[in-house]
């Protein structure tokens, strides 16, 4: 006993897309290999923000760039603070460059090296 098969359906040959469907490994494959040579053939390479300091780690005079005007400071407990001009504390903070302060150009960037804004 055989299997019954329908006269019209013997020479039948499945549809386009099935043979898609078969061959999505090599598909997909494919598509990402694609991708990758697009993505390296812009070369396209984000620079991380700089992170101005002045001086050497000996030296405790910080000199700063023109318009750098936010001040990078390090409390008694080791928290990275830095201040904005014009808060209450701008003028009394001090950067030393000994201790790891330094001086931003932006608030992005303070808050890119992992600097959170003063409270106050």
């Amino acid at each position: 006993m055989g299997r019954i098969v329908h006269p019209k359906s013997a020479g039948a040959r499945r549809p386009w897309w099935r043979s898609l469907i078969a061959a999505r490994l090599p598909l997909v494959l494919a598509l990402l290999g694609f991708t990758f040579l697009a993505y390296v053939a812009t070369n396209d390479q984000h620079q991380l923000p700089r992170v101005h300091t002045g001086g050497g780690s000996s030296s405790k005079i910080v000199f700063r760039k023109a318009g750098c005007d936010i001040k990078g400071n390090i409390n008694e407990r080791g928290e990275h603070i830095y201040h904005m001009p014009g808060q209450e504390y701008y003028l009394a903070t001090r950067v030393n460059s000994a201790r790891g302060e330094r001086w931003f150009c932006s608030q992005w960037e303070a808050w890119w090296a992992g600097w959170r804004r003063a409270k106050v």
